[in-house]
């Protein structure tokens, strides 16, 4: 990230309000270059200076002023209109069936006479109403629960999936989508040697329809992972691959995605996960979500079949 592009978004990093990518972008330009840090530091500065500023309550002639400025209601100029003397139209009944439920619930005393309840009845009909309002209470909890946690997981993962993409599309745009250009896995896996503290797998499935054409160092979740890049007809497949950490791990570090669900879509790319041989794997392509399908289904039978092993690696 450069100037042009870190300035737009000093203001909201002072505030905290970026997204944890681009606020982390965006920091480790302002550590690099001295006059964007010093414009972040006046922005932080300012911002501390106007939440510190004391507050001064608007006096009450103000509020009168204000007030007496505004249009007035329609009852209000219905009842200032009217004839003196004459009827001043009532407020709007209440819903037969809220009258009813106000009544009941008082045991039978309201505003539309006595229900003939005695004191039994008005604590029986206490007892009733508490009974469903609790049931009503216990009921709106659980909905609520189950769509927090169906709508918390997802939410784990976003932005992971978009430090993906981002990763993605970055290699695709700047013609560095490949460090070592080579279909022979041979010549792609001891590339890796001495770049990584990891050996990745990596398979040739060009009989699947998935030509590998090789591979790269990328950055992602703060650590260097392998990419191994593939062919799918016109579309190119990036496969991150790193070892599987925990099954406590959560999907934003290495053994990203343990429990992260199986397929996502995101800004119309096509992203899948999955654990295989003791590494985690996520593919992204901006193909239909079947080609990743088709790639881990004919992954897993190669490292199943112990190409690795049988072939010396």
């Amino acid at each position: 990230m450069d100037c042009n592009e870190a300035r737009p978004l000093l203001d909201a990093n002072a505030d905290h309000e970026l997204p944890a990518p681009d606020a982390h972008r965006v920091q480790q330009h302002i550590d690099s270059c001295d006059a964007c840090r010093r414009e972040s530091e006046n922005l932080r500065a300012l911002s501390e200076s106007l939440r510190a500023a004391p507050y001064h309550r608007a006096p009450e002639s103000l509020r009168t002023r204000i007030l007496a400025g505004l249009p007035e209601t329609d009852d209000a100029v219905s009842a200032s209109r009217a004839p003196t003397g004459a009827a001043v139209k009532p407020p709007p009944r209440q819903p037969r069936w809220r009258t009813w439920l106000d009544s009941w619930l008082n045991g039978g005393h309201g505003p539309q006479g006595d229900f003939g309840g005695s004191g039994a009845a008005v604590g029986a009909n206490r007892l009733i109403a508490q009974g469903w309002l609790t049931a009503l209470v216990v009921a709106l909890c659980a909905v609520a629960a189950g769509v927090t946690l169906s709508l918390r997981r997802p939410a784990e993962f976003a932005p992971f999936a978009d430090e993906l993409v981002e990763s993605h599309v970055r290699a695709q745009v700047s013609g560095r989508d490949i460090d070592v250009i080579s279909t022979d896995r041979h010549t792609v896996k001891p590339w890796f040697n001495g770049r990584l503290d990891y050996s990745p797998p990596v398979e040739d499935l060009a009989a699947s329809g998935f030509a590998l054409e090789g591979g790269r160092l990328d950055y992602l979740a703060h650590q260097r992972v392998a990419v191994l890049v593939y062919r799918y007809r016109k579309h190119v497949i990036d496969v991150y691959v790193f070892p599987q950490a925990g099954s406590g791990d959560t999907g934003t570090g290495r053994g990203a995605g343990s429990a992260a669900p199986a397929t996502l879509a995101r800004e119309g790319y096509s992203i899948s996960h999955w654990n295989s041989e003791g590494m985690t794997w996520w593919a992204i392509t901006d193909a239909a979500p079947d080609a990743l399908s088709g790639l881990e289904a004919a992954l897993k039978a190669r490292l199943q079949g112990g190409s690795e092993r049988t072939e010396g690696g």
